[in-house]
């Protein structure tokens, strides 16, 4: 697997700035909810084993995934690898006595009790990369980064990370603690980053970690007209994937296609290595529970496209007007622009 490193483009950064980890890192949110069922716990350890094998060093998860069972399930499984991995988690959600969540909250105590709460879980003594999940309005940026310099500098986190943050407010975390990655949406489903998100993160030195870079399952050529996505599966509240939405969408995977099938790999496959190709500080993070979808996106890694092949890929993005938000309204507020 080849690698790369976040956070070390910038003009301030020195030899060993920034954090090594692979081209292709594993979102592990699916493990534990929104995709259906949860899959038996000792299944996922496997898995997640699996892909260490692999190569894969870059490990994503939050204390809001499950609640808490992401975390439990990383920690479980990583714990023998633990020295050869990246963990990145996440803070910023308040949770009730019965583990519910309740909105949003990056007070300073609540950052240094998340951070304990996810250590316990995660079976270690260090967090590699410590993500603000949601900008909470309620807490200036500042206090929020002072907050997780004081546990970089205590050794508790190594690195620290934004999530689905503006470019202002990047900018004023990044002025206290250095931001080493900027973790938000980015595909060819979704290119709103490149307006003002990616040129901030090229000036100041951060790298970028795109989630959903398959666009849950968009951009594999396995979403059809006639999908219908069960209970649990948070598809079936996305404005995206209703189905008028969803049939106009449809247009861009066929453009795609016509790319995959000239170079002999699958519309996924093109999907990423096109991520891949857009800057060397750019680590997917695309998310499975089965070993042969995770092997069919370690692949594209290795998959080289053209000048000519990512100009008709840009065409063919450009050319098909996205139908539908990403998130229904209540959660599109919590985006912070």
């Amino acid at each position: 697997m080849q690698t790369r490193t976040l956070g070390s483009h910038g003009p301030d950064a020195g030899p060993d700035s920034g954090l090594k980890v692979s081209a292709l890192g594993l979102g592990c949110m699916g493990m534990s909810q929104s995709f259906g069922a949860r899959p038996p716990r000792a299944e996922m350890v496997t898995f997640l084993r699996a892909a260490v094998e692999r190569g894969v060093t870059l490990f994503d998860t939050a204390e809001v995934y499950g609640p808490f069972h992401n975390e439990e399930l990383v920690g479980e499984a990583l714990e023998p690898v633990r020295d050869d991995v990246v963990i990145a988690t996440k803070f910023g959600f308040a949770f009730d006595e019965a583990g519910t969540q309740t909105g949003v909250s990056s007070r300073p105590e609540h950052i240094r009790a998340a951070v304990e709460g996810s250590l316990r879980r995660l079976r270690t003594d260090r967090i590699d990369l410590l993500y603000q999940h949601r900008v909470d309005r309620d807490v200036p940026i500042e206090d929020v980064a002072g907050t997780v310099r004081e546990l970089i500098e205590a050794g508790k986190v190594h690195h620290f990370g934004l999530s689905e943050a503006g470019v202002s407010t990047i900018r004023r975390a990044h002025a206290v603690q250095p931001v080493t990655a900027l973790q938000s949406e980015y595909s060819l489903f979704w290119r709103e980053p490149e307006e003002a998100i990616l040129p901030a993160l090229a000036e100041l030195g951060i790298g970028f970690v795109p989630f959903s870079p398959l666009g849950r399952g968009f951009l594999t050529g396995q979403v059809t007209a006639a999908t219908q996505f069960g209970e649990g599966d948070i598809r079936a509240t996305l404005p995206r994937f209703e189905k008028e939405a969803l049939q106009a969408n449809l247009a861009l995977v066929d453009l795609i296609t016509s790319v995959a099938e000239r170079k002999g790999a699958t519309v996924g496959q093109v999907a990423l290595a096109w991520l891949l190709a857009q800057q060397p500080w750019i680590a997917p993070i695309p998310g499975t529970r089965r070993l042969e979808r995770l092997d069919e996106n370690l692949a594209a890694a290795d998959l080289q496209l053209t000048a000519d092949d990512l100009a008709e890929l840009d065409r063919a993005s450009a050319s098909v007007q996205v139908h539908g938000a990403r998130y229904p309204e209540a959660m599109q507020k919590m985006i912070d622009r």
